[in-house]
């Protein structure tokens, strides 16, 4: 059987699968390659200021400081520039700068130490426009039900070459420490090569660059950001993360030293170990990922790496410990793949620049915070502070699980059930009236990425759509039925489930202003899904499929809704719908990456 064929009809997948993908195999090469770069260049810049400075702990700190500095300052207006120009140049032209930058240390640092500390800073101000254009082109190389494997293979990537960097560069350091320069800017040309071969979509700017413009987008992304209610749980957990993650890498050193009595090697095994559990855990997310929500796994992971740093405060045995640390890491893996997943999924193309720029300005600034704390570990006993690191990680694994968009209170779920098991069957959706204009642009405000409709569009909207006013416990569809008609949330809240054949509801999700449903069988003629109830007084937008393919028009949104599709497929025991109604599972697989336009989108209704 083809992988096609059998990522559809529900086979388990090789985890390697996506590097079929020329795209995401050259970003996924570059970044390894340039990450071990990179981390040669970060322990042997520190060991450099060491050497140069007579062992200054102080000028150590500040070449961290150097580094995460620039974050601050320029890290959001960059993602402002990503969101407006080409993010395959933007990539290109940050790593020859870096290379360029990286391969004049060994000649400037000999003048002066201060060279290093302006390169350093140079060179992370020129990635705060590599990270972000970087963050955003992701989704694109990789069809959205392999999205979770493409983000466990980067991580991969990134966990696995930076211990790789580090552990080169350690052997470097009994050398010249100039090599470690050298080979970081080889790398930086070796991912712009691989860049260079990119096939990235432009993205269309419909006004001129201008500082009132950048500020006016900056704007746009913060209320963006902070009005999705997923990507402002996420950003707002994110914070406490940050600083116990900060708190906990800074304190993993001495507390190997003072508390275990762990000898240099004994640390460096459990650093090594860390790792490997992160990789084996991310390579079993590829299979088990559609399993639960993205919230859950977060969930999971939160409260596995709090209860690992839990017991890891009390040990004292090294093997223990190192054992602990390497569950530690197996943990973090749903937690970071699910996260950077469900931002990919809740972001609009046009606004992943600025909301991944959003998010790094804010980890590096909260993790800075963490490592500044682990300084009181001079005057508090270096276990009483790794347990404050791990109760504020399982504190945030309670957090987690009532955040909007992360994770489902106990009492929300049964409620959610009770209204899926007891809404009546056949009763009316509403009161019906007239789209109004104030209708089409509420809705734009919630998907920017139908912010292209033309003037004609909207009026078809308008003419052919309805706006039901929906009162709470209506069954708005039934699993089963047939209908062409797809439904947009613009104000209020349902809850969508699929029953099993014992009648128990399983992948229950919630749907809240901007999102939709019915598109499944309004697309495809099949029936539907799933059962949908509204759970609180409700505004929907109701569209024949025929405006719905209008609206499919927009790249973007045909994008958005054909991974939702493929998302909602693979949770339901329908694996074999695509073949069904008359698409290929490789027809299914290239829909999901290219733009649809009005015809494609017709084919998909035949």
């Amino acid at each position: 059987m083809s992988t096609d064929t059998a990522s559809l009809t529900g086979k388990p997948k090789s985890p390697f699968i996506v590097f079929r993908h020329k795209n995401f195999t050259l970003m996924w090469t570059g970044q390894l390659v340039s990450t071990i770069g990179s981390a040669l260049t970060s322990l042997a810049a520190s060991i450099l200021v060491y050497q140069q400075t007579n062992g200054s702990a102080l000028s150590v700190g500040l070449m961290l400081m150097a580094t995460a500095a620039p974050s601050l300052l320029v890290g959001l207006i960059a993602g402002v520039f990503v969101d407006r120009y080409d993010r395959r140049k933007i990539m290109i032209i940050a790593d020859l700068l870096r290379a360029v930058l990286v391969f004049l240390i060994p000649f400037l640092v000999p003048y002066s130490i201060v060279w290093l500390y302006v390169i350093v800073i140079l060179t992370s101000t020129v990635g705060q426009f590599f990270d972000p254009a970087y963050e955003s082109v992701l989704p694109e190389v990789a069809p959205d039900d392999e999205l979770a494997a493409a983000n466990s293979l980067m991580a991969i990537s990134t966990f696995g070459s930076t211990a790789v960097g580090f552990a080169a560069a350690g052997l470097i350091a009994r050398y010249d420490i100039a090599i470690a320069f050298y080979i970081d800017a080889i790398s930086f040309l070796i991912s712009a090569g691989c860049i260079l071969f990119l096939r990235v979509r432009k993205l269309e700017i419909l006004d001129e660059t201008s500082v009132k413009v950048v500020f006016a987008n900056l704007k746009t992304g913060v209320t963006y950001l902070t009005k999705n209610p997923a990507l402002r749980s996420i950003f707002l957990l994110a914070i406490p993360i940050a600083v116990s993650f900060g708190l906990a890498n800074s304190l993993l050193l001495p507390f190997a030293e003072r508390a275990l009595g762990a000898t240099t090697f004994e640390y460096g095994i459990q650093e090594g170990l860390t790792s490997v559990g992160f990789v084996i855990a991310s390579l079993l997310m590829v299979g088990y990922f559609s399993r639960w929500r993205e919230g859950q796994w977060m969930v999971v992971g939160l409260f596995g790496m709090g209860m690992a740093a839990l017991v890891y405060s009390f040990l004292h045995s090294v093997a223990l410990a190192i054992a602990v640390q390497m569950i530690s890491g197996f943990m973090n893996a749903p937690y970071s793949i699910a996260r950077r997943v469900l931002v990919q999924r809740n972001t609009a193309a046009e606004m992943r620049g600025r909301v991944a720029s959003a998010f790094f300005v804010s980890s590096n600034a909260f993790f800075l915070i963490g490592m500044a704390a682990s300084g009181l570990a001079d005057i508090i006993d270096v276990r009483v502070l790794y347990l404050v690191g791990a109760f504020i990680t399982l504190a945030c694994g309670i957090w987690a699980l009532v955040l909007p968009g992360i994770g489902q209170p106990a009492a929300e779920w049964r409620k959610a059930l009770q209204l899926l098991r007891s809404a009546p069957a056949a009763a009316p959706l509403g009161v019906r009236r007239a789209v109004l204009p104030s209708d089409v642009d509420l809705l734009v405000g919630l998907i920017p990425s139908l912010g292209g409709l033309s003037r004609a569009d909207r009026e078809r909207i308008i003419t052919q759509g309805s706006v039901l006013e929906v009162e709470a416990g209506t069954r708005m569809m039934s699993a089963g039925e047939v209908g062409d008609q797809a439904y947009f949330v613009l104000k209020g809240k349902a809850v969508a489930g699929i029953a099993s054949e014992s009648g128990e509801y399983h992948s229950l999700s919630s749907m809240t202003p901007g999102d939709y449903f019915g598109e499944i069988a309004a697309l495809t003629g099949a029936a539907r899904t799933a059962d949908v109830v509204v759970e609180e007084t409700s505004l929907c937008l109701e569209v024949p499929a025929s405006i719905l393919r209008v609206m499919m028009a927009q790249a973007d949104f045909s994008r958005l809704v054909l991974s939702r599709m493929s998302e909602r497929l693979a949770r339901t025991s329908i694996h074999e719908l695509p073949r069904t109604v008359g698409i290929s599972p490789q027809d299914a697989r290239e829909l999901q990456q290219e733009p649809v336009d009005l015809k494609q989108a017709e084919i998909i209704a035949s």
